[in-house]
């Protein structure tokens, strides 16, 4: 998207957004759309999720979560090239329209199968909703690289970036409130509303792009020029390659943390109970309620502080440090967050560190690694993007298991699962450093004033 035209005064929307990201005249517009169609697309998303617990308990039990990773990223081996082929042949508003068109069919086929008590829906649907979330996000924020300009975007993705926190929140509030209502199944209608109204606003986003000037226009109908896969095209771009390894790293370490904090958890939820500590309740309810008290106040803490930093302190720091210098963040403090675990394992302090983690992984972090594609080309945001953000991740879920087994096996306890966590915290700081050294070639400073 090209510089908007500055007037005398700042329209309204440009005012009310500047407490919380340095908005320009005429931006305040296209960055309140992106943000509701995010927080739309997040909303819808959180629903699902309440959908997919009671359909794969029901349709089978926990424990077949266990091959869901290895089955998504098996899907998405084949589904990624049939993506990046489409995307060849298309122009981006087809490509967004006809994916978004065909996740939001997918409801209404799993609501009219629940309704007819289809054998195995639970699974199914399990499934689709790991490969709709990679998928579905990484594709808006391809869409919002691709309009605005490395300098927009580190100003105004903090806006974006709040929407998406707000939409999750929003998300299962909305679950709760209306599923004593409605029903689990009516949800997915919930849900399939949502999503058309963020097609909708993403098409007026892009109409409003192409009425930019002649070369938004001729950008936002062209197809894709670069006919390699996603996968191609980050096998053989060095930048693109140590984007995915960052997002392998940081979902392995992540993983592994939420591994540790369950686990941890589940064994002072065993030990009041063994202690007597139950108020009266059953030892097995005693220690349900523990467990399920704990967490919601976790990850009401964890999108609380998210939502803060979000609105008040990316846009800031990505102002005035950069992207670079914002990468680093999340691993200093992961790194300390580790530490503090393996020597000191104290539930209260591991919640803290988790917390702290995990709030600047949604904002901060979230906001500079998809800013990372700003300088990238259009086939690259639309589909090499794709191919990190979905098998990438995925592969950081493996490897987390992996170890988890492995560690089984071997009677690890919660401190060597910190330092190995501290080791490969290590590991993502080389990458940050390479992907500093290649952004800074993209990017020259001059450009970011």
């Amino acid at each position: 998207m090209t510089e908007p035209h500055a007037s005398g005064q700042k329209r309204f929307l440009d005012r009310l957004l500047t407490p919380f990201a340095p908005v320009r005249p005429g931006e305040g517009l296209d960055a309140i759309l992106l943000m509701l169609a995010v927080f739309l697309l997040l909303t819808a998303y959180y629903i699902i999720k309440v959908v997919r617990e009671p359909l794969i308990l029901a349709g089978g039990g926990a424990e077949l979560k266990s091959y869901t990773s290895a089955t998504q990223a098996v899907l998405l081996l084949f589904l990624i090239p049939v993506y990046s082929g489409i995307a060849n042949r298309v122009n981006r508003m087809r490509l967004i329209g006809g994916s978004t068109l065909f996740f939001l069919s997918n409801l209404l086929i799993f609501y009219s199968l629940a309704h007819a008590g289809a054998p195995g829906l639970g699974v199914a649907f399990f499934i689709w909703v790991g490969i709709f979330n990679l998928m579905i996000v990484a594709q808006f924020w391809s869409f919002a690289n691709d309009v605005y300009t490395p300098e927009q975007g580190r100003r105004l993705f903090a806006i974006l970036g709040f929407g998406q926190t707000t939409g999750a929140i929003v998300g299962g509030a909305i679950s709760r409130a209306l599923i004593g209502v409605l029903g689990v199944y009516e949800l997915m209608l919930v849900a399939a509303g949502l999503l058309a109204l963020y097609l909708l606003l993403v098409w007026v986003v892009n109409r409003r792009s192409g009425l930019a000037g002649a070369a938004d226009g001729a950008i936002a109908e062209a197809p894709m020029a670069d006919r390699r896969g996603g996968f191609a095209m980050v096998a053989r771009d060095r930048y693109l390659l140590l984007i995915g390894l960052l997002l392998l790293v940081l979902n392995f370490v992540n993983t592994n943390g939420e591994y540790i904090l369950g686990r941890v958890v589940s064994g002072e939820a065993a030990r009041l109970a063994a202690d007597g500590a139950t108020a009266g309740l059953p030892p097995e309810e005693f220690v349900r309620q523990f467990i399920g008290s704990f967490y919601a106040e976790y990850f009401t803490w964890v999108n609380a502080l998210s939502a803060v930093i979000q609105i008040f302190l990316v846009a800031r720091i990505l102002q005035r440090f950069g992207v670079r210098v914002a990468l680093y963040v999340l691993p200093l403090v992961a790194f300390g967050a580790y530490g503090i675990v393996a020597f000191l394992p104290v539930l209260a302090l591991i919640r803290a560190a988790k917390i702290s983690e995990n709030s600047l992984d949604y904002s901060l972090n979230n906001t500079a690694r998809h800013a990372l594609f700003l300088p990238t080309s259009r086939d690259a945001k639309y589909k090499a993007k794709a191919a990190i953000d979905t098998i990438f991740v995925r592969a950081g879920d493996l490897l987390s298991a992996g170890l988890v087994f492995a560690g089984t096996l071997l009677a690890l306890g919660t401190r060597q699962f910190a330092l190995i966590n501290m080791g490969l915290i290590l590991i993502w700081f080389v990458i940050v450093v390479g992907i500093g050294r290649r952004h800074r070639a993209l990017v020259p400073r001059e450009e970011l004033r």
